[in-house]
């Protein structure tokens, strides 16, 4: 009878560690094992994805701890909170524990040296991390930057660290154009801009000074309408943008640009940005197709003429309007070696290319040689927006817009549009 007794309680442990026994030191760990179908992602040879999480609301950018944990910041708040910290307890890939903290909203996170970096649309915010990864001051954070101006329009705060102490802050200008009359057809240019005094530009701030204003900071560069996209290229020590292009051509000026024009212009664009570089908005614009500069109809352009004024010229050009949200340098070592060190761009998907389908909805690589782009890129993942042409954006399933790597070099990529977190491996060919 104490023999069975015995047995029993040890098949009864043995089926409890199965769920719950992680106190227990022999615990195999859980292999990741991707989705069936890849979490719908269409993706290179090798890879393979799965979804860690889903219903995260608006869910912008995105930054991984080294124990793997997910902290996602939010455009609009999720049960009274504006930060999810996402857990993986069981180690299976997936999402178990979803805990959220912070009274405010907007794009911006990343973590650096033992801290968390998060902004709203007019602050930027730290949390101490503890050796765990875990926030210790959830409810008193540093407020490092304030006052920073937002009228509603491309008003996230992106941000990015490098390794001397500083901090970078998107400020997109909000205006298409810089326009007396914003988005008013024929209402001409501004001149000088005022909008740039306080906006359309990167911002550099301490990254460890408390209560930093405009008078703190240093205009790093300008002439950037709206640049979600950044992050610190740790390999050649410098700062790279990802920029929205200006809307409407076609609309504000009909006698340079028929609907097709519009579609396709002006491109996105990404820089590598050197303290007090200019990339020309909103005086002039990247046309792709000619491959060179145009000087904007608002300050008397006609779609061919050329600025007199010598701006900074892309480092890398995209079709137009396809909305770069995110951009990332992978320094990992679990994907190939011809992914070291080269630039993944989220890309969230245009809303205005009519007559043309709709573009973007996927992760873009882009490599580098010698720490500058090669001058191509690829599509990465793609499938996000569930179909094959996009004519209607209430069709589209999700909308990429932050990334992150984690700690074993798997790539993380969030979806405002469903709030779901993906996470993308290399297996190899298996």
């Amino acid at each position: 009878m104490y023999k069975s007794i015995s047995l029993f309680l040890l098949v009864a442990c043995v089926a409890c560690d199965s769920t719950a026994g992680d106190t227990l030191q022999h615990r195999k760990p859980i292999t990741v094992l991707p989705d069936s179908n890849n979490a719908g992602l269409k993706l290179p040879n090798g890879f393979s994805a799965l979804k860690v999480a889903e219903n995260m609301g608006r869910a912008r950018h995105i930054a991984v701890n080294q124990q793997g944990d997910i902290y996602v910041k939010l455009e609009r708040k999720l049960n009274g909170n504006g930060i999810m910290y996402l857990r993986d307890l069981n180690k299976d890939g997936r999402t178990e524990e979803v805990n959220g903290f912070g009274n405010y909203t907007g794009t911006g996170i990343a973590i650096h040296k033992g801290y968390l970096y998060a902004s709203s649309d007019e602050e930027v915010f730290r949390y101490k991390l503890n050796d765990k990864g875990e926030v210790e001051n959830r409810e008193a954070p540093e407020k490092i930057i304030t006052g920073l101006i937002n009228r509603r329009q491309h008003a996230s705060k992106s941000i990015t660290l490098d390794n001397n102490g500083n901090i970078y802050v998107n400020i997109g200008a909000f205006s298409n154009s810089c326009q007396e009359k914003d988005r008013q057809t024929g209402s001409m240019g501004m001149n000088p801009c005022p909008i740039l005094d306080s906006a359309g530009g990167v911002w550099q701030f301490k990254a460890n000074v408390l209560n930093q204003t405009y008078a703190n900071g240093v205009r790093y560069a300008t002439g950037l309408r709206n640049v979600v996209g950044l992050d610190w290229n740790t390999q050649t020590n410098k700062l790279f943008v990802t920029q929205h292009g200006r809307d409407q051509l076609n609309n504000l000026f009909p006698q340079y640009y028929d609907d097709k024009a519009n579609a396709e212009l002006p491109a996105e664009t990404m820089y590598e940005i050197n303290p007090g570089d200019n990339a020309g908005w909103p005086y002039a614009y990247f046309d792709n197709q000619q491959n060179k500069l145009i000087l904007a109809p608002e300050y008397g352009g006609d779609g061919k003429k050329a600025p007199t004024t010598s701006f900074k010229v892309p480092d890398m050009a995209f079709p137009a309007h396809m909305a770069p949200n995110a951009l990332l340098f992978y320094t990992g070592n679990q994907f190939p070696a011809r992914y070291k060190n080269g630039a993944f761009i989220a890309f969230h998907g245009s809303w205005n290319r009519f007559p043309l389908p709709q573009e973007g909805f996927y992760v873009a690589f882009i490599p580098f040689e010698n720490g500058k782009p090669t001058g191509k890129w690829e599509v990465f993942a793609n499938g996000f927006s569930g179909v094959e042409v996009v004519n209607n954006l209430r069709a589209v399933a999700h909308r990429p817009c932050g990334l992150a790597q984690g700690p074993d070099g798997s790539l993380y990529v969030s979806d405002d549009n469903k709030g779901s977190i993906f996470r993308i491996m290399y297996q190899g060919n298996q």
